[in-house]
């Protein structure tokens, strides 16, 4: 079974729809109505949602390595900082991550991207 991404709203529209186009399941927390969540809220609802969340923002990290920390379990986080890596790069990166791995692969864990 592929993986989900469940999109915060630091994330360019553009990464989404590339990775729509290429047949990767996504939503968005626009979409969820859940773009006012606080980062804790948010990666709560993407692990009730069964999906990884993906996020360029620092707080949203912090969030997922204090889990970590403490125990706490998530459904992963996919981390790309918003300067250093590109909407390209991030659109492959991702579409590699969906196709290849299966949804326990991120459980409780935090990727960097670039791959």
């Amino acid at each position: 079974m592929p993986l989900a991404f469940y999109m915060d709203h630091h994330v360019p529209r553009a990464i989404t729809l590339g990775l729509r186009l290429r047949g990767v399941d996504v939503l968005t927390a626009y979409e969820d109505g859940a773009s006012e969540l606080d980062d804790a809220a948010l990666l709560d609802r993407a692990s009730e949602l069964g999906r990884v969340l993906f996020t360029r923002d620092d707080d949203l990290l912090a969030e997922a390595v204090k889990r970590q920390g403490e125990g706490t379990p998530f459904h992963g986080v996919i981390y790309a900082h918003q300067l250093r890596v590109s909407i390209g790069r991030c659109v492959q990166d991702l579409e590699v991550i969906a196709k290849a791995g299966e949804p326990t692969d991120l459980m409780n864990g935090v990727m960097f991207l670039p791959l």
